[in-house]
């Protein structure tokens, strides 16, 4: 009718793009203040209590035996964010450790072995991403619960890789592929270096980019992310491929670490010390938020807390019940803290 107003349909709500302040990380680090209590108190007792504790070669202990854990909470991270959780992850880690001594230690690759060590860093990993692509698949187009859809390769993952070695230990001496592992630029652990890149790059991701805006709107109301015009399925396709590809990676190191390769033991329970990192960071198991400072505290928290047992010679039988103590007083918290928000 004359008169009327035409309405254009609206694209896809994208959030404003703005520089990361000091203000940003205040807020971050003041969000996290309780895990940061924590994780003060811990090393303010060990300094005092626990011989040698300041000792740079401690400080490289606690950090290398961290640092897979920080690389694979970093994707967790993101899937819990979402209103999910991804099982999968140490299977995953399996996965792509079977895969890259079989690559390098191919005899097609004698004659140029710095190819085979190029391959064995990438399509270990990407295997691990497709896999983690196939955990977004099932959630996203055969509507399987998370925990669910995840299940599948935590219990089939490790199959895969028993099945792809035989269930055969592989050992190798590579100096060039363990340096991902055992490599010590300017006296730092490489792969210390590597954890703290990728953490950069997920507080990045998370706090400045549309898709990490995108990533707490699926998690906090997935269907009014749907109404806005947020593509949720492909969110959701994304970070479980992301955690996939932290997995493989983290897989890679652990390997090049025992300079060996057992589809039995790489990655066990990593799941379970991803999951607690996150929890205990403070990211809400329910989604819409991601702490990725608070994860890496976290996971800090935990393998303090086990070093600080262990020093003292309590079994480590006794350091899981701890653990395990904490992580379920996290949570607890967690539910009250977000009930009064």
């Amino acid at each position: 009718m004359k008169g009327e107003v035409q309405t254009v349909p609206s694209s896809p709500a994208r959030p404003a793009r703005r520089p990361l302040a000091w203000g940003d990380l205040w807020a971050d680090l003041h969000a996290i203040r309780v895990s940061l209590l924590i994780l003060a108190a811990l090393l303010l007792f060990n300094a005092l209590l626990t011989p040698n504790f300041l000792s740079v070669q401690t400080l490289n202990v606690n950090l290398t035996q961290v640092a897979t854990t920080v690389i694979v909470a970093m994707g967790m991270t993101l899937v819990i964010a979402t209103g999910g959780v991804d099982l999968s992850v140490g299977s995953l880690m399996a996965i792509s450790g079977v895969l890259a001594p079989l690559l390098f230690l191919n005899p097609a690759f004698a004659g140029a072995p710095a190819l085979g060590v190029a391959l064995a860093f990438v399509l270990p990993v990407l295997a691990a991403g497709a896999f983690g692509l196939l955990n977004g698949v099932f959630v996203t187009r055969l509507r399987l619960q998370p925990i669910v859809a995840t299940l599948v390769l935590y219990i089939a993952g490790r199959g895969i890789a028993q099945v792809i070695t035989n269930g055969q230990l592989q050992s190798f001496t590579r100096p060039d592929f363990s340096y991902i592992g055992l490599g010590r630029p300017l006296g730092i652990p490489f792969q210390v270096l590597l954890m703290l890149v990728i953490v950069a790059v997920t507080y990045w991701a998370v706090r400045r980019t549309v898709f990490g805006r995108y990533v707490l709107a699926v998690g906090g109301n997935e269907q009014a992310a749907r109404l806005a015009g947020i593509p949720v399925a492909r969110v959701k396709l994304a970070v479980y491929s992301l955690s996939g590809l932290l997995a493989g990676v983290a897989g890679l190191i652990v390997i090049a670490i025992n300079s060996s390769s057992d589809a039995n033991q790489v990655g066990l329970n990593m799941e379970l010390d991803a999951i607690a990192a996150v929890a205990v960071g403070g990211t809400l198991l329910s989604g819409g938020r991601a702490q990725v400072l608070g994860t890496v505290a976290g996971a800090l928290i935990i393998q303090l807390i086990r070093y600080t047992l262990l020093a003292r010679g309590v079994p480590d039988a006794a350091a899981l019940m701890v653990k395990a103590a904490i992580i379920v007083a996290a949570v607890a918290l967690l539910q009250r803290r977000g009930g009064r928000s």
